[in-house]
């Protein structure tokens, strides 16, 4: 904002150029598919193990007699 002579003369700056725009959602849309595909991973390699853990947990759970 610049001041001249009593009148306040505002001076448009463009924070993001148009062209960055779209640059700017491709980027949060690969981060975002970098973040599923680790989910994914870690979901396959510890599959198993999370089943049986549930399992294990829901056992125990049935021979307290709580929520079963």
């Amino acid at each position: 904002m610049v001041k001249l002579s009593g009148r306040i003369r505002l001076i448009h700056i463009p924070f993001i150029p148009k062209k960055q725009k779209g640059q700017g959602m491709v980027e949060y849309a690969l981060i975002l598919a970098l973040i599923a595909l680790i989910v994914i991973i870690a979901l396959i390699t510890t599959g198993k193990q999370l089943i049986n853990l549930y399992s294990n947990i829901t056992a125990t759970m049935c021979n307290y007699h709580v929520g079963c």
